[in-house]
C-alpha cells in the first residue's frame, strides 16, 4: 500500500478543530472569563472530560428557539412542532412575516414553515450540538517528563519519544479506571394500551380466549402467566414499537461506551420488558440480571383499578427469557404496596428505594433504572438533594415525560454528592402513525 501512495502527502486539517473555554458568553464576561482562564493549569494532576461535538454549518448563522408547546398546523404552510423541539430561525427573512409569527426549520424533522412565535422561547446554539464521543482522562505532570536516559528516536526525518507516545496512551487508557458511578433513571417503552386503549385485549383474544395479533404493533406472543390471561389488562406488555425503542436505546448505550453494572427494574412487566430489550442492545443480556423491586413502582394513586396489579412473579418472568436475578430479594416487599397512596408516601417510598439501591451498589458503572414517568423526578431529586415538587406541579411534569424519557446523575465521590448532568445518550422521537384500512378511499368512495 505505501508504494502505491509515494506521492501522496498528507497533512492535517485544523481549520475547524478549535478549543473553546466560554462560547457565545457575554461581553461584560470577558474579563472574568479570562482571569479564570489564566488560574487554570494544564498540567495540574485532575480529571479532564474531552467531547467532540459538530454542528450544523447550514445554521450557523440562523437564531435558535426551544418550543415550549405542541403546535399543530392550521394551515398548509404551518409547521408542525412538539414542545422541546428546536427550530432555527434566520433574521433576515423575518421582514415579511405577520406579526406575532416567525419562519423556521425544525431541527428535529428538517421541514421549515410558519409557527407563533410565543409557543417558543431563545435557546442556545450549543444545545443542538451532536456530541459524537467523550473521554475522561487524568493528566499527570510526571507522565510527561521526560528522563535524560531517554533519548529521542527519529522516525521519518522527525523526531519521536516512545516514552511520551506511551504516556499519552496510558493517560487515555485510565478513562475506565476514572469511571464514576451514574445512575440512569428510565421511562419505560411503548406500552400496547398507550396505542389501543385499555380494552386492547378484547380486541385480540379469540371466542376461546388465545391470543392472536390484530395489529402488528400488538407483541408476537404473550408471556405465560399461571393466572388469568386477563391481568394482563392491568399489567401490559411493550407494543412491538416499545420492544423496537427499548433495543434502539440499548445499541445506542453501547455506542457511546457506557458500561452498565446494575439493573433494577419495577415488576410492572412493561419496565422488565424494557430492561430485557435495552440490555439485548448492550449485548449484556447474558452478563447482567435484571433485579425486580417492587418500590419502583409507580404512584399507587395513579392505578385505574385502584388496587395493585397482580405482577407476573419472578419465577413466571425467568421461564419466560427475561433475564431475571432469582435471588434477589426487595427492599420494599409487593404486599407493603399501599393501593391509592398518597403523595407523601410515595415520596417517602421513592427517596428511602434509591438511597438503598445506591447503597448496594458500590461499584463504578452506571445503575439503570427502569421505572415510570414518576420515577424521573421522584427518584433523581432526592439523590441530588433537592426537596420532592408539588404534588399539582409533579403532575404536570409527569404528563411531559414520553416513552423512554431519561435522566442522568453523576456521583462527585470527593463531595459526597450527586449531580444531574446530560443523558449519555439523545433522546428518541418520532411520530403517531395511525390505523389504515385500504378499502377505505382506496377501492370504496
Amino acid at each position: 500500500m505505501i508504494a502505491l501512495f509515494l506521492d501522496c502527502h498528507v497533512k492535517p486539517c485544523l481549520k475547524q478543530l478549535h478549543l473553546t473555554l466560554a462560547h457565545k458568553f457575554y461581553p461584560h464576561h470577558q474579563k472574568t472569563l479570562e482571569q479564570l482562564a489564566k488560574y487554570i493549569n494544564p498540567e495540574e494532576t485532575c480529571q479532564w472530560v474531552a467531547a467532540l461535538y459538530s454542528r450544523d454549518m447550514r445554521f450557523v448563522h440562523y437564531q435558535t428557539l426551544r418550543a415550549l408547546f405542541q403546535y399543530k398546523p392550521q394551515n398548509i404552510d404551518e409547521l408542525m412542532i412538539n414542545a422541546g423541539d428546536f427550530i432555527y430561525v434566520d433574521p433576515r427573512q423575518q421582514s415579511d412575516v405577520s406579526e406575532g409569527w416567525v419562519i423556521g426549520t425544525s431541527h428535529r424533522t428538517g421541514c421549515r414553515g410558519f409557527l407563533p412565535e410565543n409557543y417558543t422561547e431563545r435557546a442556545n446554539e450549543s444545545d443542538t450540538w451532536v456530541k459524537h464521543r467523550e473521554y475522561v482522562f487524568v493528566t499527570a505532570s510526571r507522565l510527561f517528563t521526560q528522563s535524560e536516559n531517554e533519548p529521542n528516536v527519529k522516525l521519518n526525518g522527525e523526531v519521536h519519544n516512545p516514552t511520551m507516545s506511551r504516556s499519552v496512551t496510558n493517560v487515555l487508557s485510565l478513562q475506565n479506571a476514572t469511571l464514576r458511578r451514574g445512575m440512569l433513571v428510565m421511562r419505560h417503552g411503548e406500552r400496547v394500551d398507550q396505542v389501543f386503549g385499555k380494552s386492547w385485549l378484547q380486541q385480540c383474544l379469540t371466542a376461546d380466549g388465545k391470543y392472536y395479533r390484530a395489529d402488528l404493533n400488538f407483541p408476537s406472543t404473550l408471556p405465560k402467566r399461571k393466572d388469568s390471561t386477563k391481568h394482563f389488562e392491568c399489567d401490559p406488555p411493550l407494543s412491538s414499537c416499545g420492544i423496537f425503542q427499548s433495543k434502539l436505546i440499548g445499541e445506542a448505550l453501547l455506542d457511546q461506551e457506557v458500561t452498565v453494572s446494575y439493573v433494577y427494574s419495577s415488576p410492572a412487566l412493561r419496565c422488565v420488558q424494557t430492561a430485557q430489550h435495552i440490555l439485548q442492545g448492550l449485548k449484556l443480556d447474558q452478563k447482567v440480571k435484571i433485579r425486580v423491586e417492587p418500590g419502583l413502582f409507580e404512584w399507587t394513586k395513579w392505578e385505574a383499578s385502584k388496587v395493585i396489579p397482580n405482577f407476573m412473579t419472578l419465577t413466571e418472568l425467568a421461564e419466560a427469557s427475561y433475564t431475571i436475578d432469582t435471588s434477589y430479594r426487595g427492599n420494599f416487599p409487593l404486599s407493603s404496596l399501599v393501593p391509592s397512596e398518597s403523595y407523601e408516601e410515595y415520596v417517602s417510598r421513592s427517596s428511602a428505594v434509591i438511597k438503598q439501591i445506591v447503597t448496594a451498589c458500590p461499584s463504578k458503572g452506571v445503575i439503570l433504572i427502569v421505572g415510570h414517568g414518576s420515577s424521573l423526578a421522584s427518584f433523581t431529586r432526592p439523590l441530588i438533594g433537592l426537596p420532592a415538587r408539588d404534588s399539582s406541579d409533579f403532575a404536570q411534569t409527569v404528563r411531559k415525560i414520553p416513552s423512554l424519557g431519561m435522566c442522568f446523575c453523576e456521583e462527585i465521590k470527593e463531595e459526597n454528592k450527586w449531580q444531574m448532568v446530560n443523558p449519555p445518550v439523545k433522546t428518541l422521537t418520532h411520530g403517531a402513525n395511525a390505523a389504515f384500512n385500504w378499502r377505505n378511499g382506496i377501492v370504496e368512495d
